[in-house]
């Protein structure tokens, strides 16, 4: 009996593992892909990270697929914090919701985090409104 509970017991550490594994590839996957739909809509991507918010059954040409919720938080203008989620069946992305950009483009963005003259610091810009007044 020692023998089979010591079998089941690894076979049972073996599942964890692996599903561990999967997991961590999917969420570098949904890392990319939210760092990818953030220089498209010309948005930064605060903590370089994405977490696992939700997990829903979908239909998929008649069979329930797992449908995993990533969200993660970015910034318009430098000096801001927005939420955004993404969601994804398998590698593939379903869904986006990002906050509304009016600002700035992609190739902004771009331009502001990697400056020429090569370095690693990233300038903070604050909004500036008409109506912004300092007290």
């Amino acid at each position: 009996m020692s023998d089979l509970s010591n079998l089941l017991l690894l076979l049972a550490l073996a599942a964890v593992v692996g599903l561990w594994l999967k997991l961590s590839v999917a969420r570098e996957h949904a890392t990319r892909e939210a760092r990818r739909q953030c220089l498209q809509h010309g948005l930064q991507l605060l903590d370089e990270t994405v977490g696992l918010r939700r997990i829903r059954l979908r239909r998929v040409n008649g069979l329930q697929r797992v449908e995993r919720c990533y969200g993660f938080e970015v910034s318009v203008a430098g000096d801001d914090r927005a939420t955004g989620h993404l969601w994804m069946l398998a590698d593939a992305l379903t869904d986006v919701s990002l906050p509304a950009n009016n600002q700035a483009t992609g190739q902004e963005i771009i331009a502001r985090i990697l400056p020429e003259s090569g370095s690693n610091v990233v300038p903070l810009h604050p909004r500036r409104h008409p109506d912004d007044r300092m007290h």
